[in-house]
């Protein structure tokens, strides 16, 4: 099974071949900069396409801090999303209050424990909407 670097190296070395489907659902690599090294740093993360963006959820398995691609994310919002072999830049936003009930239930379609990483933490996970720049 492919996780963390080696999901992120195979990803980049075969176009997504290896590494987009991953355990029953569809990852994309998202590049970020980083808050405090300015350092772009990938995170392979499962997405749903939705409308014309796509979504992504800031779980970290239920941890109370959030990941840190959505800190820096928070600090720099221009994105680089790659999905198999197609790179574009997008501008990363959290889903609105109106929108997340919808978008969270098409997510956790994608991956059920999302629902029991809410259940673990206080924090508010955020949906995580990526639309074309």
């Amino acid at each position: 099974m492919l996780f963390g670097k080696e999901h992120v190296d195979r990803y980049l070395a075969t176009d997504g071949e290896e590494g987009h489907d991953w355990q029953g659902t569809m990852c994309l690599l998202l590049t970020t900069t980083g808050a405090k090294s300015g350092e772009p740093r990938i995170a392979p993360l499962i997405y749903e396409p939705y409308g014309d963006a796509y979504l992504v959820v800031a779980s970290k398995g239920g941890a109370p801090k959030p990941p840190a691609w959505y800190v820096n994310l928070r600090e720099n919002p221009g994105v680089e999303v790659q999905i198999k072999g197609e790179k574009f830049r997008a501008t990363a936003r959290d889903a609105t209050p109106e929108e997340k009930p919808d978008m969270w239930k098409v997510m956790t379609k994608a991956w059920p424990d999302y629902d029991s990483y809410q259940a673990k933490t206080d924090r508010q996970i955020p949906v995580v909407v990526l639309e074309r720049a």
